[in-house]
């Protein structure tokens, strides 16, 4: 069982996501299109290509699929019924349907590690989650880290206390830190 709130972190993890209100319940959307949005019952709505709705249909409840408009199936999973794993790996193949090409591109080479190397470059003792949450925010050296908060930081699916400690021992050593 999955929470509105693991739901949020999840959807506003992915870059460009935004979240705005429709009747008093989330929608999330990239570049003005929606990719995730809550129902008064608890259910979640995304928009799947027809192989993940496939796949999905073994793995969790979903209780409508609507005709396919351009390639994509809206679905409705209850959030009572999937775990947070495979909410979160719905939510991304709902997110890359969405997102403009270049944007899906470089989210999916994030979700590969492929940080850039050198003296800014982030620290691998962070952890591959962190580093993928951080890459998939647009964070790809120690100079953009110290652009946020720990508070933001934190916020991002796959970023921990530890990654935290070791990101502002690396920020310390070149004299540097996170933002207050």
């Amino acid at each position: 069982m999955t929470t509105k709130a693991q739901l949020r972190k999840a959807a506003l993890g992915l870059p460009e996501a935004e979240t705005v209100n429709v009747a008093g319940l989330p929608v999330y959307q990239v570049a003005g299109k929606p990719f995730a949005s809550l129902t008064t019952d608890g259910q979640v709505i995304l928009h799947l290509d027809p192989e993940t709705v496939r796949n999905a249909l073994t793995r969790c409840t979903i209780t409508e699929v609507q005709a396919p408009i351009d390639g994509t199936s809206s679905v409705a999973v209850p959030l009572s019924d999937i775990n947070g794993m495979e909410l979160n790996n719905l939510i991304y193949r709902s997110w890359l349907n969405r997102a403009p090409a270049d944007l899906a591109a470089a989210a999916q080479a994030a979700i590969r590690g492929e940080a850039p190397e050198g003296p800014d470059a982030l620290p691998r003792t962070i952890g591959k989650p962190a580093i993928r949450a951080l890459l998939l925010a647009g964070i790809s050296t120690l100079s953009q880290a110290s652009e946020h908060t720990e508070a933001e930081l934190l916020d991002l699916h796959g970023v921990g206390p530890r990654a935290i400690r070791i990101l502002r021992a690396a920020l310390q050593a070149s004299g540097r830190e996170l933002r207050t």
